[in-house]
């Protein structure tokens, strides 16, 4: 029997406790732009769920904003709680 998508997702990117933390850091910091689902109609921000599968784009995303619409948050998130908004955000992912 395999796993849901989701529960793969959740063991590749982060154990529970990392996606609870991701989920905590995202609602303090970035709900208020990305909506609190991960999608904000009515604003330029995109649906985070249906985000690519690339780590290294969401991570030099965040740290260095984008399109000067993203402010950058690498002087203000550690690495480990972007690794932590990463987690919780590829565990909601929509294929």
């Amino acid at each position: 029997m395999t796993m849901p998508a989701i529960a793969q997702q959740a063991n590749a990117d982060g154990d529970q406790a990392t996606i609870d933390k991701g989920k905590v850091t995202y609602a303090q910091k970035c709900s208020h732009c990305h909506g609190p689902n991960m999608v904000n109609s009515g604003t330029v921000t995109p649906d985070l769920r249906t985000h690519p599968d690339d780590k290294t784009r969401f991570v030099t995303t965040v740290k260095q904003g984008k399109n000067g619409k993203m402010p950058p948050w690498g002087d203000i998130l550690s690495d480990e709680e972007i690794s932590d908004l990463w987690a919780f955000v590829a565990s909601r992912r929509r294929p």
